[in-house]
């Protein structure tokens, strides 16, 4: 899976953790829209992400903007990262 990287991200509003695969090759804020859909299935619609929500960097405290690719950011396979 050249394409993807598995990170890990927690979502504290509903103090869960998810393992997900994200494609390199989106920006994101589309990711952002594709786990916010994704945890909201998962959680039986307890989590419901806004236009509001952002991913950061659990290790450094960095916040992701939305136009920036996966690839050109330092997330990679095992990065843990927070939704809120």
């Amino acid at each position: 899976m050249k394409n993807k990287v598995l990170v890990q991200i927690s979502v504290p509003e509903i103090n869960e953790e998810y393992d997900i695969y994200l494609p390199v090759n989106r920006t994101i804020g589309n990711v952002i829209n594709l786990i916010c859909h994704s945890i909201y299935e998962l959680s039986n619609g307890t989590f419901n992400g806004t236009n509001k929500t952002f991913l950061y960097n659990s290790l450094t405290g960095e916040k992701y903007s939305s136009e920036v690719l996966i690839r050109k950011t330092n997330i990679r396979n095992g990065t843990r990262l927070i939704l809120i």
